[in-house]
C-alpha cells in the first residue's frame, strides 16, 4: 500500500476554513505576474511599509505602512487559493513583496507558511535584505526562493540611493548562502549612478562568491512610477536620469555571466 503524500487543502475547503489564530498585517495590494517575481506565474502580495527611501522607487505608495489596508492572513490566503489551478499549471506560486515584507515579519511568515503548506505553492520572498535579521529560520524554511535586491556595492552610493547602510543586506546574503537557500539577485542599472564598472564588478564578485545565486536580474531603471510620486505630492528624484541603453545592459550582464552567473 502506497503511503499518502502531503495533503494540500483544496481551495474550496480553504475558503471556508477558520484558522486557530488570526494574524493581521498591512497589505497594499496583490496582483498576478509572470517571470519577474519568481518562476512561472505568481500571486504577488504587496505589503505596505519600507525602511528604505530609494531614489528610483517605482512604488512610492508602498513606503508607508499606513498606506495599506489592515487585513488578516485568512483573507489573503483565501484570495490566493482562487488561482491554485492556474498557478500550478503555469509552474508558479506565491510571492510576498512590498514595500518591504520583513517590516512585518510575523505576518510575512504566516503568509509564506500557509501558501506553502496549505496551498502547496512554491514560495518566494522579495526583500532588500536590510531587515534580514528579522527573518526567523522558520520563515526562511517556508521560503523556496529569496529575491534579494542588491542596489549598489559602493557603500556611500548605497546610502545615497536608499538612506540606509549596505552591511545588513550583505550579512543577510551570507546567511542565506550558509543555509543553502536559493537566491535570485536583483540589481537595478541606473545610468550615472549604479552603472560604474567597479560597482557592477563588485556586486558580481560578491554574488559569485556566495554559491547559492541561481540567477541575476539586471533590471533597467525606468520612470514608470513617476506619476505615483507626483500623485503623492512628491518630486521624483531621478526625473532627469536617462534609462539605460541596450549596450549598457549587455555590458552589465556580461560582468555577471563572466563569473559563471546566469544573468538576464
Amino acid at each position: 500500500m502506497t503511503a499518502p503524500g502531503p495533503a494540500v487543502t483544496p481551495a474550496a475547503t480553504l475558503a471556508g476554513a477558520v484558522t486557530a489564530r488570526t494574524v493581521n498585517g498591512s497589505v497594499h495590494s496583490w496582483d498576478l505576474s509572470t517571470g519577474v517575481d519568481g518562476p512561472g506565474s505568481r500571486f504577488v502580495t504587496f505589503l505596505a511599509g519600507c525602511p528604505l527611501s530609494c531614489l528610483y522607487c517605482h512604488n512610492p505608495d508602498t513606503m508607508r505602512m499606513r498606506n495599506g489596508k489592515r487585513m488578516s492572513a485568512d483573507a489573503v490566503v483565501e484570495e490566493a487559493a482562487k488561482y491554485g489551478t492556474f498557478l500550478r499549471a503555469a509552474g508558479g506560486g506565491a510571492t510576498v513583496s512590498g514595500g518591504e515584507p520583513l517590516l512585518q515579519p510575523v505576518f510575512t511568515g504566516e503568509l509564506l507558511h500557509r501558501f506553502k503548506h496549505e496551498l502547496g505553492y512554491h514560495t518566494a520572498l522579495d526583500t532588500s535584505g536590510f531587515l534580514g535579521a528579522r527573518a526567523s529560520d522558520a520563515l526562511l524554511a517556508d521560503t523556496d526562493l529569496v529575491l534579494l535586491d542588491l542596489k549598489s556595492w559602493d557603500r556611500a552610493l548605497y546610502r545615497r540611493l536608499t538612506g540606509r547602510a549596505l552591511q545588513p543586506t550583505l550579512d543577510f546574503a551570507r546567511r542565506l548562502a550558509d543555509r543553502g537557500d536559493e537566491v535570485w539577485l536583483r540589481f537595478v542599472l541606473v545610468p550615472g549612478l549604479t552603472d560604474g564598472e567597479e560597482n557592477v564588478a563588485g556586486i558580481a564578485r560578491f554574488a559569485a562568491s556566495l554559491g547559492n545565486v541561481s540567477r541575476v536580474d539586471v533590471l533597467p531603471f525606468h520612470k514608470l512610477g513617476a506619476a505615483k510620486w507626483q500623485a503623492l505630492g512628491l518630486r521624483f528624484p531621478l526625473a532627469d536620469t536617462p534609462t539605460p541603453t541596450p549596450d549598457q545592459l549587455a555590458r552589465a550582464r556580461e560582468a555577471f555571466s563572466s563569473r559563471g552567473l546566469r544573468a538576464v
